[in-house]
């Protein structure tokens, strides 16, 4: 049995909200010219890729993209 509770790994307080900034940086990691966007790119060209060191490069490049 499983048991989530959804807590921080360190206590946020956030005096001034800015929406604005909240919403560039949510686009930056999902957006589609956001890191996740990137990091989808590279993991589904590795499939067309003949060359091995290629497909490995594209490999590491789009694992290593914050997720």
């Amino acid at each position: 049995m499983w048991q989530y509770q959804k807590s921080l790994q360190f206590p946020i307080n956030i005096k001034n909200p800015d929406p604005k900034l909240a919403s560039f940086i949510v686009s930056q990691y999902g957006g589609p010219n956001g890191e996740m966007g990137a990091s989808m790119r590279y993991l589904s060209q590795r499939f067309s890729m003949p060359d091995e060191v290629v497909r490995a490069t594209l490999n590491d490049i789009g694992i290593s993209c914050p997720q």
